[in-house]
Parts: structure tokens; C-alpha cells; sequence
């Protein structure tokens, strides 16, 4: 049994194979519907149980179509409506009962230490499908995305990340260590990754660069990401923030300073952090983005299920 709950826990090999089986199935899949099952059926009979606290759209539906595809079944719980918490009933108590009716847990949570509560008390995998420090599922996701469109490994590009420091980026900062990769960061001068975040990168001999300048960090840029300034349940002043960005704005301007064939990524929702000029252009490839969660998120079950070749 292995979980997926941060990427820095996972061995870089093991990641690498979460690729390279997730290029493979896609490539099997090009002439099969949407809900038709992978011919191995290598999940047949498993059910993924999935509970979001926070607002999902493409974690849900891509888990869903992810778990069907490889011929088990999911069932979706939101916290309203289990006894955990509200009920009296122990988070420990929980976890033995989703460990003996599913075979996987997913879970979409406001708390990192939920996740952590869960890992301790359930003997079924737990998937991390967003915290607030960690989004794992989507940047793997991600460099699956941008090694398919480049067509070669991310350690050969520079890549950009041009806004705020939220768990996305604290997911791509670990991705810079595993993959070997060079990152550049721009973004306000009090929006910085946590000293914990950098300092594990100095651990690791990985240097990351941090711009307080949007046009700097986005020169000879392979790659830009970026991510909505405005996170739901985000407790700030959304006027006074939004200014802070201003200059950190996705603008055609700003692609400019890049390769000319830089791609733009956005794990979206979308807020005024992209201009509609990039985010609809040929350089932006986000929905191609968006449905690769549904290949890699397969592989990612196979490998917690030990179904992984």
C-alpha cells in the first residue's frame, strides 16, 4: 500500500513511472469513449471513495473518470454528510470504516493535518487531491503536460511560476527537486514561498530564483504557470491584494520576454491574473492541461493500488 500526499515524499523513480504509465495509456485510449474501460481493467471491482471539503470541479471529475477507466467504481462523500466531527463520531472511527467498505481514500481538505490523521488510522492508500500546502495530483499532472507538448524532459527547460506562493507552487518547488529542473519565481516582495519551502531546496543542493520582478522571471522563460490570486476561502483584502499583483499580471507584454514557442499553463479557475488575450491564444494550453489530470490521476491509482508496471 503506498499513498500520494506530497510529492517530496515520493521517490523520483517512482514518479518517472507514474509518466511513463500514464503516456502509455493515453496513447492506448486514442480511439476509445470516454467511459469505456482500459482493456487490462487492472482496477476491476475496486472502489475509490472520495470526500471534498473544499469546491471541486476538475479533481472530481477527473478521479472519477480515472477510477471507471481502469474498471473499478467511485463513491463521493462530503463531510455534511458523514458523522465525523459534527456527529461525534472519531476521525479514527471514520477511517476504519472507509478502510472496510473502499479500497482508496481520496481526499480534498482545508487541514494538512487531516490528511496526516487519515494516513495514521486508514489501512487503505490516501490520495491528496489538494491541501493547503500541497497539491500534488495536479503539478505531476502538470509536468506530464508540459514534457507531452515539448516533447522533452522538464530538466532540459526553464520554468516559470508568476504569482502567488500557495500549495500549487509549494507542489512545483518539490517537483523542481525530484525532476531536476530550474525554477524562477516572480512575485510581490511579501508573497515569497516560506522559509521552511526554500530552505528544504537548499537542502537538497536545487537552487530556485526569486524575482520580485514579473518581466525578469519570465526571460528565456520554456514554460509560464500561474494560478488564481484569489484563492477560494483566500481571508485577505481582495482589493488591496489584486493591487499588490498588479504587475505580476499575465500580459501578452509579458509573454514577449520569453521563447518565442514559451507555453502558458493555469491550473485554473481563472481570476484577473491572465489577460484573455493570453489565456485564449495558441501559447496557452490550458484545457489540454485541465484533461491530462484524467491520465496521470490513473496512474497515480495504480501506483497507491500496486497495480503499477
Amino acid at each position: 500500500m503506498k499513498n500520494f500526499i506530497n510529492l517530496e515524499d515520493i521517490p523520483a523513480k517512482d514518479l518517472r513511472k507514474i509518466l511513463i504509465d500514464a503516456k502509455k495509456r493515453k496513447n492506448r485510449r486514442r480511439k476509445l469513449n470516454t467511459l469505456q474501460v482500459d482493456k487490462d481493467q487492472p482496477l476491476k471491482g475496486k472502489l475509490l471513495i472520495q470526500m471534498f471539503e473544499k469546491s471541486s470541479l476538475r479533481t472530481r471529475l477527473s478521479f472519477y473518470l480515472a477510477i471507471k477507466q481502469l474498471g473499478g467504481g467511485t463513491l463521493t462523500l462530503r463531510p455534511n454528510e458523514l458523522h465525523l466531527g459534527v456527529g461525534g463520531e472519531t476521525l479514527e472511527d471514520t477511517a476504519k470504516i472507509l478502510s472496510t467498505y473502499g479500497d482508496g481514500f481520496m481526499l480534498r481538505t482545508d487541514s494538512d493535518k487531516k490528511i496526516q490523521d487519515f494516513k495514521e488510522y486508514l489501512s487503505v492508500p490516501v490520495i491528496n487531491g489538494l491541501s493547503p500546502s500541497s497539491h500534488p495530483t495536479q503539478v505531476l499532472s502538470d509536468i506530464f503536460t508540459v514534457e507531452e507538448i515539448k516533447k522533452k524532459p522538464i530538466s532540459k527547460l526553464n520554468i516559470t511560476w508568476i504569482g502567488d506562493s500557495n500549495n500549487v507552487l509549494n507542489s512545483l518547488i518539490a517537483a523542481s527537486v525530484k525532476f531536476n529542473f530550474r525554477l524562477n519565481i516572480g512575485c510581490p516582495k511579501n508573497y515569497s514561498p516560506k522559509k521552511s519551502i526554500l530552505n528544504s531546496i537548499m537542502k537538497n543542493n536545487k537552487k530556485i530564483n526569486i524575482f520580485n520582478n514579473a518581466k525578469a522571471a519570465a526571460t528565456r522563460a520554456d514554460v509560464i504557470f500561474s494560478d488564481k490570486v484569489i484563492s477560494l476561502n483566500d481571508k485577505v483584502n481582495t482589493h488591496k491584494k489584486i493591487s499588490q499583483f498588479k504587475k505580476f499580471k499575465i500580459t501578452q507584454n509579458l509573454i514577449d520576454h520569453a521563447k518565442k514557442d514559451c507555453i502558458f499553463l493555469h491550473c485554473l479557475p481563472r481570476g484577473p491574473e491572465v489577460e484573455e488575450k493570453v489565456f485564449f491564444s495558441n501559447r496557452s494550453k490550458v484545457w489540454q492541461q485541465a484533461l491530462n489530470r484524467v491520465h496521470v490521476q490513473k496512474s497515480i491509482l495504480l501506483y497507491c493500488f500496486e497495480q503499477l508496471r
